[in-house]
Parts: structure tokens; C-alpha cells; sequence
């Protein structure tokens, strides 16, 4: 048979473990496509393949659009039978798919048919799902409805961020693609039909969508800021006109918040500790089905010149009494 060449695309934090496996492993990889240094920019956990395949001696190639002249051109160089494409925005037309000879492998970060389509970790925290999911899958036309390679279920507890399933989220890209490498090898072209699944399709997250609504029960508001933090662009709100993303936060678990008659976004006052931390500020939230507001409490929070707010210089701010809003009052005014 034949030896195979393999073709890597991506340009995310999810793929950068599973592309060293790879290598490590001897697979036949002969070119990587990431984007541009201009595109990665503007894209949230981008990584720099340069340094990686410097190391491998493998030639890296830069597009702008997998589908454009300068992506097809890059495919048409490498040449490959397949085509890994992992940790990937862009949905692959046909022109690019039919450009590898056997297909391309796709991983998507939910446990497929559920949440097709764009932010699959972030939409599962935002709706407070306990369990999500990692599927390797052959790309086809129809956005994440090929056939499925493997599969692997993993559960989201209160304490995880965006940043932590992404973690095991690029933990089993390595594991799932190492345990396919010697059977892709071996001329198996494993996969099974995705199951009918009248999930609708995830729409695209953009940076505006993270807007904290503080009527909305604690649960909710902490479950964004989880869903949006580093390396994403961050949950944000106004406090006097000042524009804050909340990078972290806590949540008093139900029937801990306040019975205090007060507006949801009224700072409460602060939360003070020798573990810095722990320090923060807590604020009401919307009402709770047990009654009261929910409380979360602001831990580490950014304005826009870059100026930090956490442990005691956060809690010894003078905020208690005052209100976050969704919108910029004082540019309404």
C-alpha cells in the first residue's frame, strides 16, 4: 500500500496536544494550514503553530480562508489523503473536502447529535448543561453531520470554566486521533451514521452577546461568566458608566441569597478574607424559585484601559449600594 500523507488544519488551543501526539507518533503529517497571524488575532484561544512546526520540520502554510484560492492552493501542495481538522471555525465546502483523498476527520466539542453548530462549550455552560462531550467525526457537507469515528462523554461541574473543558476537550482530541492513527494506517476507514436528531444548530456567539443581565437568576449569570471567560472575550457591565468585564466570579448555591428588597445588579457590599483570592464584592441577582435574589460574587474584574480589580484592592472598593446595569446609562443620558 501505498504510504499515506496527512494534512493538519487548525489554528485553536484544542488541537495543539493532539498535533504533538502526532507527531511524536510518526504520523505521516506533510503540511499544517492555520490562519493568518492577522485572522488568529481576532480569534479567541488561537495558538501559533510556528514554533511546532519549526520543531517537526513541517511546512506550515498561512490562509486566510480554507475555502479561497490560497486555502485550496495550500491543500493542493500537501496533497493528502487525509486531512485532520481540528480546532477549526470555517465550515469545509466540497471544493476543499474532495482535495483529500480519503476525507477529512473533524473534531467538534459536544457529544454529537447534540449541539451542532458554533460554541459548542460555551453554549453548554450558558444553559447549565452537567454533561458535555468531545466527537471525532468525517467531515461531510452539513455542518458536524458526519459519519462518527469515536466518541467520548465527560461532566461539567459548578467549579469548571470554558478554559478547563477546553482542556479536556484537547485531551481527547490527542487520545481519540492516537487510537485512530494505526487503524487509518492499516487502510481502515472507520465510522458510523450520526443518529436523526432534531437538535437545532448552535448560532455563532459574538463579543456583544456577553452582556450580563442581572434579573436573570444567579445560577444563570454565573454560568456566562464561566462560559466566557479567558480565552474568550469576557462577561461585561457597566458600574457608573465605567465598562467592567468580570473575568471570575462565585455563586452563593440556592437559598444563600438575600431577602433584602433590592434591585437585581445592587452591589451588597463586599466579601473581605486573608485568602486574596477569596475577596470580591457581591451583588443581587434575579429572583430565585426558592424565594430572595441569588447573590454572585465579583471576583476579579478588568476596565477597559486594562486596569485589574482583585483580592483586597476588589473588596475595599467603595461600591456597596450602587448598581451594575446592562447598558451604559450615563451614554444614555
Amino acid at each position: 500500500m501505498k504510504p499515506l500523507r496527512f494534512a493538519w488544519v487548525g489554528f485553536h488551543a484544542e488541537g495543539g496536544p493532539a498535533f504533538e501526539a502526532l507527531m511524536q507518533a510518526g504520523a505521516p503529517i506533510h503540511g499544517v494550514i492555520t490562519l493568518t497571524p492577522e485572522r488568529r488575532a481576532r480569534r479567541s484561544g488561537a495558538i501559533d503553530y510556528g514554533p511546532l512546526c519549526a520543531r517537526y520540520g513541517v511546512p506550515l502554510h498561512e490562509i486566510a480562508d480554507i475555502n479561497g484560492p490560497d486555502g485550496l492552493a495550500a491543500l493542493g501542495a500537501i496533497q493528502p489523503d487525509v486531512a485532520f481538522v481540528i480546532g477549526w471555525s470555517q465550515i469545509v465546502r466540497p471544493p476543499a473536502l474532495r482535495l483529500a483523498r480519503i476525507g477529512m476527520i473533524g473534531a467538534h466539542a459536544s457529544h454529537l447529535p447534540r449541539y451542532r453548530g458554533s460554541a459548542p462549550v460555551n453554549w453548554a455552560l450558558i444553559k447549565g448543561e452537567t454533561e458535555t462531550g468531545n466527537s471525532l467525526i468525517w467531515l461531510a457537507e452539513g455542518v458536524d453531520r458526519g459519519a462518527v469515528i469515536d466518541q467520548v462523554a465527560f461532566s461539567i461541574t459548578p467549579y469548571d470554566t470554558v478554559a478547563s473543558l477546553y482542556d479536556r476537550v484537547a485531551a481527547s482530541n490527542r487520545d481519540m486521533l492516537l487510537g485512530l492513527l494505526p487503524r487509518l494506517l492499516a487502510g481502515e476507514r472507520p465510522g458510523r451514521p450520526q443518529p436523526a436528531s432534531e437538535h437545532p444548530e448552535l448560532p455563532r456567539r459574538r463579543p456583544a452577546d456577553g452582556v450580563i443581565d442581572w434579573s436573570r437568576p444567579s445560577r444563570e449569570v454565573y454560568d456566562l461568566i464561566r462560559a466566557l471567560t479567558r480565552p474568550y472575550p469576557g462577561a461585561f457591565s457597566w458600574l457608573d458608566g465605567t465598562r467592567w468585564t468580570v473575568w471570575q466570579a462565585a455563586l452563593l448555591l440556592s437559598g444563600n441569597g438575600t431577602t433584602a428588597p433590592v434591585e437585581p445588579g445592587t452591589v451588597l457590599g463586599p466579601l473581605v478574607s486573608p485568602v486574596a483570592e477569596a475577596c470580591g464584592q457581591m451583588v443581587a441577582c434575579g429572583d430565585e424559585a426558592e424565594g430572595g435574589k441569588g447573590v454572585v460574587v465579583l471576583l476579579e474584574l478588568e476596565q477597559q484601559d486594562g486596569t485589574i480589580l482583585r483580592g483586597r484592592d476588589l473588596s475595599d472598593q467603595p461600591w456597596t449600594g450602587r448598581m451594575w446595569t446592562s447598558v451604559d446609562e450615563h451614554a444614555l443620558a
